[in-house]
């Protein structure tokens, strides 16, 4: 199964709280942070919610 790497590149500062709640479920606090994560359906859909704020890759 594939994976992404998904990057914090904008602030969390003034978003709204369901932003930054899924910014933290993906991991993700402070600009720069990098994680992880499985390619999936959810994972696709917190990326669809918070993208212009990521920088996403695929690693194989």
């Amino acid at each position: 199964m594939a994976n992404l790497k998904i990057k914090l590149v904008k602030s969390l500062n003034g978003r709204l709280e369901k932003q930054i709640a899924t910014a933290h479920s993906l991991g993700l606090r402070k600009i720069g942070q990098e994680t992880v994560q499985p390619d999936n359906t959810q994972t696709r859909g917190k990326i669809a919610k918070i993208g212009f704020m990521l920088q996403v890759t695929k690693v194989e």
